[in-house]
């Protein structure tokens, strides 16, 4: 926490024991009763103290208080929803109560001018040795504990399942999108922290924190800025070798990094200087928010290649085409099949399939062809990761062979990615697929960008620099 790594263990604010929220309502709209209808919802089993200056008897069926203080009990988390000039006064009580994390989701800080108010909360914080998170932020969401500070109504948002990614992000807006994407995709949440202003806790303790948690596997970055750019180079070194850090780089153009300063008070400083950090410590940059998803997972469900030798099989030849341009523009091989898998195929496939990459098994290949030529090409030490593109529009393309694929995943052999574009019909196969924890994607280019990317870390991570 800004230079001070005591300060840095987040756990209390992520898997708290008992929570109070500061600004509790009854009141439709409020910022406090969205949180407050959160934990509600999610079913967090701990103990949930609402407070409100204001308050009488019980909110949304809690007994509330006046002060944190005078709840008389020790509190894990206290999320803070007052309006910005009571914050300060709502900070000190819960240093002078020993609570041992803090989430301000107001805004009104140093990203509209406010820096003086700001500074007082750094001063509290410094003073009672307290994490805070915020202000002007949406907080952390974590679906273990079932903690969620996010202030959107639960109806609004899809909330993803317990697993093994962890999206950072310096933007609300941005997180909150991207959970649904994330949702969308059918991956996992390990943990979501939305951290604002970053007036204590910054990035740097959030990327020393995560690349030690357990429950961690994929670190998922969205970066307006760093204000301890030494710190965060080292530990960004450190990190990319225990496990991979994906990240979305904002304010990229002049006019875009000024507007992340009116955001978010962040020091978007220079894009190049960025980058080059970035390459040079084996982060996997993302372009947009879809390659950020694309990205996490296939980090999040792939072993590592060994190397950049790609088998594409395809029941579609202008298909394999494209995926053929799309290996070879992202740096990537399609290798010459072994003798004996040459054999061995040409035994099981019809005349009419050429013995080479890509493999096209035909427009009316089914779940027995995409079987035969997982198995085969799966053994073949020549390959190193597996495209499969899957028409459902073409006669052989059922459940069976979105199950095959799914099949070939749960043997996690070698590195897989699947392309499948198409409507409806499509679209209920790919969910089988996806449920099973195969990454696909609507275009070969974006399967090809995204195996590379694996490949590209894998590297990194052998290399021992």
């Amino acid at each position: 926490m800004n230079g001070k790594t005591e300060y840095a263990d987040l756990t209390h604010i992520l898997n708290p024991k008992c929570v109070a929220i500061i600004g509790a309502s009854e009141k439709q709209g409020k910022v406090g009763q969205a949180i407050m209808q959160n934990y509600i919802d999610a079913g967090f089993a701990g103990g949930l103290y609402p407070v409100n200056i204001s308050a009488t008897g019980k909110i949304m069926g809690h007994q509330a208080y006046k002060s944190i203080l005078d709840i008389g009990r020790p509190i894990d988390l206290a999320v803070i929803s007052i309006p910005a000039p009571a914050v300060p006064k709502a900070l000190e009580e819960c240093g002078k109560a020993k609570v041992k994390g803090v989430v301000i989701v107001t805004a009104g800080f140093a990203e509209v001018g406010n820096v003086e108010l700001q500074e007082q909360l750094v001063r509290i914080a410094k003073k009672y040795k307290l994490p805070v998170i915020g202000p002007n932020c949406l907080g952390v969401m974590d679906p273990r504990s079932r903690s969620d500070t996010l202030f959107l109504p639960t109806f609004k948002i899809d909330k993803p399942n317990v697993g093994g990614i962890s999206f950072v992000s310096q933007s609300g807006s941005v997180g909150s999108s991207t959970l649904d994407l994330i949702s969308g995709e059918g991956l996992g949440l390990a943990r979501f922290i939305s951290y604002g202003n970053a007036a204590v806790v910054d990035e740097v303790d959030i990327l020393n924190f995560l690349a030690h948690d357990p429950d961690t596997k994929v670190i998922v970055f969205y970066l307006e800025g760093v204000k301890r750019g030494k710190e965060f180079i080292e530990v960004a070194k450190k990190t990319t070798k225990i496990k991979p850090i994906v990240i979305l780089k904002g304010g990229v153009t002049e006019s875009g990094a000024g507007a992340a300063h009116s955001h978010t008070a962040s020091l978007a400083g220079s894009a190049q200087a960025y980058e080059a950090v970035f390459e040079q410590f084996g982060f996997t940059i993302a372009r947009s928010l879809e390659e950020l998803l694309y990205f996490a997972k296939v980090f999040d469900t792939q072993p590592l290649p060994k190397g950049n030798r790609v088998a594409i099989i395809t029941n579609g030849g202008g298909h394999g085409v494209i995926a053929t341009d799309a290996v070879y523009q992202n740096g990537l091989v399609l290798p010459e099949l072994s003798k004996p898998t040459q054999a061995a195929l040409r035994k099981v496939m019809p005349p009419i399939v050429n013995i080479r990459l890509p493999l096209d098994i035909g427009g009316d290949a089914d779940g027995k062809r995409y079987s035969d030529a997982f198995e085969l090409l799966s053994n073949d030490q020549n390959i190193d990761m597996v495209m499969a593109i899957v028409l459902f529009q073409t006669p052989g393309a059922d459940e069976g062979v979105a199950e095959t694929v799914a099949k070939y995943m749960a043997m996690k052999n070698k590195a897989l990615v699947a392309v499948s574009t198409g409507g409806s019909y499509t679209k209920s196969h790919v969910a089988v697929m996806e449920s099973q924890g195969v990454p696909v994607y609507d275009s070969p280019n974006d399967a090809a960008a995204a195996l590379a990317a694996l490949y590209k870390y894998a590297k990194y991570k052998m290399s021992g620099k």
